[in-house]
């Protein structure tokens, strides 16, 4: 039986941080791929649920969630 491979979710505080550590503003890189930046900051903030669409497309993007969820 093969193992499926996961990637790693992170949190919304990981993802912060990495932001901060990397020098980058959440808005340059919602900008930088195409996405609301007010969006982003709502997704970060835990807001939505990001079941489907654009919400979703950002959290698999941020890395908060897989493809598959």
């Amino acid at each position: 039986m093969s193992q499926m491979h996961l990637k790693k979710t992170s949190t919304a505080q990981e993802i912060k941080r990495d932001f901060h550590r990397r020098g980058v503003s959440i808005a340059d890189w919602a900008k930088s791929r195409g996405f609301d930046a007010d969006l982003v900051y709502v997704i970060l903030g835990g807001k939505r649920k990001c079941l489907r669409g654009e919400s979703h497309r950002i959290a698999v993007a941020l890395g908060l969630k897989s493809e598959e969820e």
